[in-house]
């Protein structure tokens, strides 16, 4: 296998690792109180994290100042999307879920400032207005009716998502943070939030039968610390087009698993929705891309003899366009 296709495979692989954590996040707090999944999650992913910073070269930092000032409230913002993206996932299905999530696409532009300047571009707003359409098809169900709580939920935590999302990249701008250790503390911060709430069910999760103990295991291992690194090594090793558009399948597997594997129904209204949230987050993505990475224009120096008089030093004026 070629670097590039073993590199899109891992890509890809991590697209459905994420797209599969909806039906395992739904499986396990069927057996378990969301906020003790919640804390097993985060405290053997902070564990298997400590193991891999404990790992590496004696003469490294273990971490700098940047990243425990940096990780602290990054770790609040992370533990409150899971919040609310947990309950959501107990009172909806896994499929809606992952498609309702992938909103957070969309989203992030409209709050994050970094690497663009003006205005967004009407066709990145008649995009978000196809995904609106979208959500409102996949509450639909089989016919119109009041929106089920946990689709509601799920649109709080793509916004919330949006903002952690669009926090990291204005407080890590211009720093140099390690990813793991960034991660490392992000973890230990939400086992230190849920372990007080969780803490009189731990004897519950003690008994936890080894199938829940498995979903357990798989979110915090493989959907937290393996999706986190394996998406780094990969990103690294291609253009963040090509990856974005590789990552940006995780609401594809996710339909696809809660289809196969969670006995999801897809009505022809859902099913219309989510091809449209697919196309509207494919489509708001490219937009805005193409607007951030967009050449300046610069308008042409003005003619010296048609300065204001009153104001022999103005500078020229400049637009610009990304």
């Amino acid at each position: 296998m070629s670097d590039v296709r073993r590199t899109d495979a891992v890509l890809l692989l991590v697209a459905l690792v994420w797209g599969s954590s909806y039906l395992s996040a739904q499986t396990a707090t069927a057996a378990l109180p969301v906020l003790l999944v919640l804390f097993a999650r985060y405290a053997l992913s902070a564990l298997a994290c400590l193991g891999l910073v404990t790992a590496r070269r004696r003469g490294a930092r273990r971490w700098t100042r940047d990243e425990l000032r940096i990780g602290v409230p990054l770790g609040l913002t992370q533990a409150a999307v899971l919040v609310v993206e947990t309950y959501g996932v107990a009172h909806t299905s896994a499929a809606n879920a992952g498609l309702i999530i992938s909103l957070t696409i969309v989203l992030t532009p409209l709050l994050d400032r970094g690497g663009r300047r003006g205005p967004l571009p009407a066709p990145f707003f008649a995009a978000t207005a196809v995904c609106v359409l979208a959500v409102g098809l996949l509450m639909s169900g089989n016919g119109f009716h009041e929106p089920r709580l946990g689709d509601l939920l799920m649109l709080g935590a793509a916004l919330i998502r949006a903002v952690h999302v669009a926090l990291v990249g204005r407080l890590t701008a211009g720093r140099a943070i390690r990813p793991l250790q960034l991660t490392t503390v992000q973890t230990l911060v939400g086992t230190a939030l849920f372990l007080p709430v969780a803490a009189h069910d731990l004897p519950t999760l003690v008994r936890s039968d080894p199938a829940t103990w498995a979903q357990l295991v798989y979110l915090a291992l493989f959907c937290s610390v393996f999706a986190f690194l394996a998406q780094t090594w990969a990103v690294q090793r291609t253009s963040a087009s090509r990856a974005s558009l590789l990552l940006g399948t995780e609401p594809v597997w996710a339909v696809a698993v809660g289809v196969a594997l969670g006995g999801d129904h897809l009505t022809p209204l859902t099913g219309l929705g989510a091809a449209l949230m697919v196309a509207g987050t494919y489509w708001g993505q490219a937009v805005e891309r193409a607007h951030r990475r967009a050449p300046q224009h610069r308008l042409p120096p003005a003619d010296p003899l048609d300065k204001d008089p009153a104001c022999p030093s103005t500078p020229t004026t400049t637009l610009t366009t990304t």
